[in-house]
């Protein structure tokens, strides 16, 4: 019984592996499809600025927590104990509200996520389209992703589907653009 579901998967896998062979497959460059859409590139500056902005508004709270703490290390000694805990503990809660501003900015779900939900997002469904109706026109059963972490140590360029996706899209290749992919 057990040499027969060996042979018999073994056999399953000498299908698949062959039906795997026969299938067509092409690559895209994400990164390079993104970086000619001048919407991902004004989106890309928005997020920029704002992220620029909160992290100078970041280090602006910073800056006052340490100008509080010197000070208070400078009049420490002249200060009675219920004063240096006052102290003490307005340079604690300034702390507490710039790693919260922080978290609320930079976090997981903070404002930052949320804007490149709100702005790339869209962009990123769009190229996904794109390279879904791509590859059924095509014929083309896998498409992988040159940009991604997956690793690719050899491609062939008449594989590259990456300026058929722009042409879907509509968008123009900037000069230069053949320098700019990998």
């Amino acid at each position: 019984m057990n040499m027969k579901k060996i042979i018999l998967t073994a056999a399953s896998l000498l299908w698949i592996s062959s039906a795997a062979v026969a299938q067509k497959i092409g690559y895209v460059d994400s990164e390079y499809i993104l970086n000619q859409i001048p919407e991902y590139k004004a989106a890309k500056q928005e997020l920029d600025k704002a992220s620029a902005d909160w992290q100078k508004e970041i280090e602006g709270k910073y800056a006052e927590i340490d100008k509080l703490y010197k000070t208070y290390q400078a009049e420490q000694i002249l200060l009675t104990d219920d004063l240096r805990q006052k102290r003490e503990n307005e340079i604690v809660n300034k702390e507490k509200e710039a790693k919260d501003l922080q978290k609320q900015h930079f976090g997981t779900e903070g404002d930052l996520f949320k804007k490149r939900m709100e702005l790339v997002k869209p962009i990123q469904d769009k190229v996904y389209n794109a390279i879904k109706t791509v590859s059924e026109k095509t014929g083309i059963a896998i498409m992988f992703d040159k940009s991604s972490d997956m690793t690719m140590l050899y491609a062939n360029q008449k594989y590259d589907k990456s300026d058929d996706i722009l042409t879907f899209l509509g968008v123009s290749k900037t000069k230069n653009s053949s320098s700019n992919k990998k």
